[in-house]
């Protein structure tokens, strides 16, 4: 484990530090991903912190971050290797000029291989490991979720054509999930789990004092409580924290210094994203007391 966070309140101090506002329970998260050498499991509705928590853990580390973008249809040679195939057909169409024979293992060799972001980690060789952040990994099929365990669980990958490659150092791994599928309970069982839930309207507050410092306090605490009417209504995708901060970002751009309803309007895209949750919003301004 990492001297720099050899407790949970260092955690939060140094996620504080990076205007992260870490609660107990990711601290001690965080805490124990270093502590046991186990993946974190991150769960939660879209922005809520899931992807900023593993770019902040990197940041604090001094780490490179490599990041997975998990989606429908992802590869073993998206996620953990390929070969470079126009240079090996240079390869071999310099050889045929030069008279030469290529063998296949003349083509197959790490001259050609590409690293993806699972064997990027794995060969890394730097002072400190990798933060691997496997982003939105309930996107993936089930397939890519064996895969997963299998390299997670051996920290190894092997390349038929050379061989097996072992970390020195196994990375640091952050797996984040928006629940848009129940993930296998393999794949729970090897992680340690914490879900992100909402923070509460005063945690917004706190969290929007850091990201627009510019805004006045009273848009911020105004802004932080719409959101959290907003939220209450049912809509198809409710606003997490990231767009309660671009919301009160672009309301300080246009200069606003209170809730109005012209103005509340205007900025309303930052908000919410679907055009039925719009009319959700506008319909619950009637009875909402704005400035």
């Amino acid at each position: 484990m990492t001297d720099e966070l050899a407790s949970i309140d260092e955690v939060r101090r140094r996620f504080d530090a990076h205007d992260y506002l870490a609660d107990e329970g990711m601290a001690t998260a965080v805490f124990l991903t270093l502590r046991l050498g186990l993946p974190l499991l991150l769960e939660g509705e879209p922005g809520v912190g899931k992807t900023a928590a593993a770019q902040v853990l990197a940041e604090v580390l001094d780490a490179p971050l490599v990041r997975l973008q998990c989606y429908e249809g992802l590869t073993a040679n998206e996620a953990l290797y390929d070969w470079n195939h126009q240079r090996q057909l240079l390869a071999i169409r310099l050889a045929e000029s030069q008279h030469q024979q290529l063998t296949e293992a003349d083509l197959f060799s790490e001259e050609f291989l590409v690293e993806r972001p699972i064997l990027r980690c794995v060969r890394y060789d730097g002072p400190r490991p990798p933060v691997l952040l496997i982003d939105e990994v309930d996107r993936a099929d089930d397939e890519f979720e064996a895969l997963l365990l299998e390299a997670l669980g051996e920290g190894s990958v092997t390349v038929p054509e050379i061989g097996t490659f072992t970390a020195r150092q196994p990375p640091i791994v952050v797996l984040t999930s928006n629940r848009s599928r129940e993930l296998h309970d393999a794949l729970r069982r090897r992680c340690l789990y914490h879900w992100l839930d909402f923070p509460e309207p005063e945690r917004v507050v706190a969290i929007l004092r850091r990201t627009a410092p510019s805004a006045s306090a009273a848009l911020i605490e105004s802004a932080a409580q719409f959101v959290g009417h907003v939220r209450a209504l049912d809509l198809e995708k409710p606003p997490g924290v990231a767009e309660a901060i671009n919301w009160v970002a672009a309301l300080s751009a246009l200069g606003a210094t209170e809730l109005v309803r012209d103005v509340v309007v205007a900025t309303l895209g930052a908000v919410v994203k679907t055009p039925d949750d719009r009319e959700l919003v506008l319909e619950s301004l009637d009875s909402y007391a704005l400035g």
